[in-house]
């Protein structure tokens, strides 16, 4: 179910009549019971601030902010395109982002500034892989940032103002070997299970980043994997890339649902998707590192995962219509 699906069946609920552009069905309109208006574009509502909205979307600035407040931040630096550079004051290249690398030690998170989803996020082992990834991130993108590589569990915390709303473990990409088929043919029964549930179909067989993950780990297409035997086929546990969600929303422990309520709100969002690294979000804080805060994190997979994780997201979007229409 689409984030503009589920706007329309919470509207109901509370007398709100929904327009939706009918095209895309991406942009609508919200005219409340009591009158008030609103719109919204995909996961875009008017529920956090244009310019706390903004500082979230920048990684480098955010970055800045949430480590000045003590949350442990992923160690970074963003380098730019020639073109860029041209126009800053303190301009640094591909070849400085190459040289950062090497100094942090390989390998590295190599990602685009300010796209969302995971796209052309990629794990870089040397230097061929480096300037690979940086040049078809320039291609598309004026700037990208160069990152430790940190280890862990990747947990998806969702926050409405004092409440943690739902919180899900995102597992990357992967197929789990049946001993017959080989990889390209489990990626195609894993793509057709993906379908299946009514979530787009968002595998890209000719991602680079594909089989340079296969070749880390001596596979290729044509590799008949052993039975039980899980192959990961993407670093990045984005679900819009064709990852899976296992739900701790139950089980979270308070200590992280607290971080997450605070970095939300130190970064003066009301609405968040808070996304951090650990062993276990089960139990009490010993490590985490805070990947990034999402101020307006697209659960259209998340809720595609399951009933339970469907009631949450639509329960969420209702407290978030009726925040709207009683604030002010």
């Amino acid at each position: 179910m689409s984030i503009t699906s589920i706007i329309q069946k919470v509207a109901l609920q509370i007398g709100a009549v929904v327009l939706v552009e009918p095209e895309y069905e991406f942009v609508g309109h919200i005219t409340f019971k009591n009158g008030k208006k609103s719109v919204f574009s995909h996961a875009k509502l008017n529920i956090n601030g244009f310019a706390s909205a903004e500082l979230a979307k920048d990684k480098a600035y955010s970055n800045f902010f949430l480590k000045q407040f003590g949350y442990r931040v992923t160690e970074g630096k963003t380098f730019f395109s020639d073109q860029m550079c041209a126009k800053i004051a303190h301009p640094r290249n591909i070849d400085d982002g190459f040289n950062y690398a090497q100094s942090m030690g390989f390998p590295v998170i190599v990602k685009p500034l300010n796209l969302s989803q995971g796209i052309l996020v990629t794990k870089v082992h040397n230097q061929e892989e480096y300037y690979d990834v940086a040049n078809k991130i320039f291609q598309i993108k004026s700037g990208l940032i160069v990152e430790k590589f940190y280890g862990g569990n990747d947990y998806r915390i969702v926050v409405l103002d004092d409440e943690v709303i739902t919180a899900y473990q995102r597992i990357p990409l992967c197929v789990v070997g049946d001993g017959i088929s080989n990889v390209l043919e489990l990626l195609q029964q894993k793509q057709e299970k993906i379908m299946s549930t009514g979530r787009k179909n968002m595998i890209k067989f000719d991602d680079f980043r594909i089989y340079q993950k296969l070749k880390t780990q001596n596979f290729d297409w044509n590799s008949v994997i052993p039975r039980d035997h899980t192959v990961y086929l993407l670093d990045s546990a984005n679900l819009s890339s064709g990852g899976e969600a296992v739900d701790f929303s139950e089980t979270i422990h308070p200590d992280f649902q607290k971080l997450a309520i605070n970095i939300t709100k130190d970064i003066g969002l009301r609405l968040a998707g808070v996304d951090i690294l650990t062993d276990d979000i089960t139990m009490p804080i010993v490590d985490y590192t805070l990947i990034e805060v999402n101020g307006s994190p697209g659960l259209n997979h998340y809720a595609a995962s399951g009933k339970l994780a469907a009631k949450r997201v639509e329960g969420l979007y209702l407290k978030i219509l009726q925040v709207i229409e009683n604030d002010g």
